[in-house]
């Protein structure tokens, strides 16, 4: 890890919530249950697995996931009568949303059983006025800890030498609110 992501994964979620007046992210309740919605869903119970299409919508707690495409990975274990999920794989315009907070991307995976969200291609973290952009983005549910770095931008990740993808050495960019000073001297 460079040093210039290692500070970033430190300090980023303390400047988004210094400068946007928030408090810190409070610990996301991962089993509560998960609400899902769609303009289709097939089950695909010897896969264990449902695909949603098209205005896909979950919700979890206080935390939304959007996307055009999600497919619900299952356990074959049956807890009060239903089966227990483990992942959520989303494409298309993806964006997940958490009170004072948004992200964007391409594609993300909710780890459920790890408790981890992972978002890769042209993502864009937002809290309050700030804005932080790179590639991929790691948020830890339990910690809320949010870590973003480059790789993956230009459309994800892919093995060197595709064309029109990037599997490393892409930047990560941001931009900060400021707040506003009383009574300092206008030039």
């Amino acid at each position: 890890m460079t040093r210039a992501l290692a500070l970033l994964s430190i300090g980023l979620p303390l400047a988004l919530a210094a400068s946007s007046g928030a408090v810190a992210q409070s610990r996301h309740n991962s089993d509560a249950p998960i609400d899902v919605a769609s303009n289709s869903i097939e089950l695909q119970d010897r896969a264990n697995r449902a695909l949603l299409t098209g205005n896909v919508r979950i919700t979890q707690a206080e935390m939304t996931l959007t996307a055009a495409r999600v497919t619900v990975n299952y356990t074959g274990q049956i807890t009060e009568g239903s089966p227990q999920v483990s992942r959520l794989d989303a494409a298309g315009g993806v964006t997940v949303t958490r009170p004072q907070q948004s992200a964007t991307s391409q594609y993300a995976v909710y780890d459920l059983n790890r408790r981890i969200i992972t978002m890769i291609g042209r993502v864009t973290l937002r809290q309050g006025g700030n804005t932080v952009t790179g590639g991929r983005l790691s948020i830890n549910l339990d910690t809320g800890r949010a870590t973003i770095d480059g790789s993956g931008v230009g459309g994800g990740t892919a093995a060197p030498g595709q064309p029109g993808m990037q599997s490393s050495g892409g930047r990560v960019t941001g931009r900060f609110s400021v707040p506003k000073r009383s009574g300092t001297p206008q030039q």
